[in-house]
């Protein structure tokens, strides 16, 4: 929930304050508006209250206010506006970094003895995080094949809480048939949370198909230049948690650290009971702040966003094309390219474009792929993607380094996968970048390295007394 500040002490010293005083009261009156034409970057750890009872009432939750950087700040409270603005949702939430953020959402429905569902086609530090850590938790998660709508439907539970899945999957650029799934997690009774990461607001607004939750990281796109960690959570509006109450008890019955209030009773849909929870508990208990300055660059990268990933989009298209073109290549998951088995989905799903986070296996193998990375002279190796450079990565060895074989093939991918993230660099740039990276893993074909290897002649000779 926004807290927005509706006031401010009065600043009242003596009229000859002595030097410690004038060092920390001068010159600042907290009632002081400077009509600054850019968002200001507000940062102070707390806030002063006008008065005991403006104090009270603001914890007390019936008035709005700052009171603590913890739970949020005047620049946040600006892109937490901004972002529910761009997806059409009632309220947002943000957070201290992507993880963060889903973390949050999914913990402000499910609690130790519940059960969530998710896509297995997922990005790895997610996956860690429903298999692993909501497994401490005392969370069970089922990972379904999206594409499996049965699967959603036949893993739901009596317990369960919440479906989660991203609208394009990273790293296979996978695209969620978003209307379907939801239609699914409604006819069980729960919200369905999509993280649109990769597609943002430009390219797929969730709440048109159905969604109820929206997750980002927006250290990727929204910020855009890869200098701040952010998360960003959207409550859309559309799932009325009052329709089963039993089912959700941290929302319609009294929360009770703050007296009798029914959350849901005094917030409802349009105030986000949902997030209020999530803010005046679980951020507030433990602790994913969003700092101001980085809010404030957040903000400053929203400001160009739909240029950027417009033009993202379509140098990832043609660069996709281009290695679907190459022999060295065996695949290409993106799903602009009319063979993708996801080209359909993004036609209803993606049609302002398909994002510009893909990925491709070399023809060559695991064997290659450490000499094609390296080879690479624009493309950064980098853990990360929605940056205005273009990025790399072998995501078998990185970002997925905890799954196995058989995960990664369930996945959609293998340890010859190699994904890219396209920034803002000319793309014919790139595509010669990447043309001379092939040729060269073209040249070293593994049969000859080993043939070589087993070459007499090239073995040293045996020293003798």
């Amino acid at each position: 929930m926004p807290l927005v500040s509706s006031g401010a002490h009065t600043g009242r010293v003596s009229t000859d304050p002595q030097f410690a005083t004038r060092q920390i009261r001068s010159g600042y009156a907290s009632a002081t508006f400077q009509n600054p034409a850019v968002v200001p970057i507000y940062q102070s750890a707390a806030y002063e209250f006008e008065s005991f009872a403006a104090a009270r009432d603001i914890f007390a939750l019936r008035r709005r206010g700052n009171l603590y950087s913890r739970t949020g700040n005047p620049t946040q409270t600006v892109l937490e506006e901004r972002v529910a603005a761009l997806d059409g949702g009632v309220a947002a939430l943000a957070t201290a970094s992507g993880q963060s953020a889903v973390l949050v959402a999914l913990l402000a429905l499910a609690k130790n003895g519940e059960h969530l569902v998710a896509a297995r086609q997922l990005y790895g530090g997610t996956v860690d995080l429903l298999t692993d850590t909501f497994a401490d938790f005392g969370i069970e998660v089922t990972l379904v094949d999206q594409d499996d709508l049965e699967a959603w439907r036949a893993a739901v539970r009596p317990t369960t809480r919440a479906f989660f899945a991203e609208s394009i999957g990273n790293p296979t650029a996978s695209v969620l048939r978003v209307q379907e799934v939801a239609d699914i997690a409604h006819e069980a009774g729960v919200p369905l949370v999509v993280d649109n990461t990769v597609a943002t607001p430009v390219l797929q607004r969730p709440k048109e198909f159905g969604a109820d939750i929206v997750v980002y990281s927006a250290t990727k796109f929204l910020g855009g230049h890869g200098s701040s960690l952010g998360g960003v959570i959207v409550d859309l509006g559309t799932f009325d948690f009052g329709a089963e109450p039993a089912r959700w008890p941290q929302f319609t019955q009294p929360f009770a650290r703050v007296g009798d209030v029914v959350l849901w009773e005094r917030f409802g849909q349009a105030g986000s009971a949902y997030l209020v929870y999530a803010k005046v508990k679980l951020v507030h208990d433990l602790g994913p702040s969003l700092s101001p300055f980085n809010s404030f660059q957040l903000i400053q990268g929203i400001e160009t966003l739909d240029l950027r990933v417009a033009r993202q989009s379509a140098s990832a298209l043609t660069v996709a094309a281009f290695l679907d073109s190459r022999p060295e290549v065996s695949v290409v998951r993106h799903p602009g390219l009319p063979g993708d088995p996801g080209h359909e989905a993004a036609s209803r799903y993606l049609p302002r474009g398909a994002g510009s986070v893909f990925s491709f296996d070399l023809a060559g193998g695991e064997e290659v792929v450490e000499n094609f990375v390296d080879s690479l002279g624009l493309f950064s190796l980098v853990a990360n993607i929605g940056d205005a450079r273009s990025l790399v990565i072998h995501p078998a060895t990185t970002t997925h380094s905890h799954l196995d074989d058989d995960q990664l093939r369930l996945a959609g991918f293998s340890r010859a996968t190699i994904r890219l993230s396209i920034g803002l660099e000319d793309v014919d740039d790139l595509v010669a970048d990447l043309a001379r990276s092939l040729d060269l893993v073209g040249a070293l074909d593994p049969a000859d390295d080993a043939a070589r290897d087993h070459d007499p002649a090239r073995e040293p000779a045996l020293v003798t007394d």
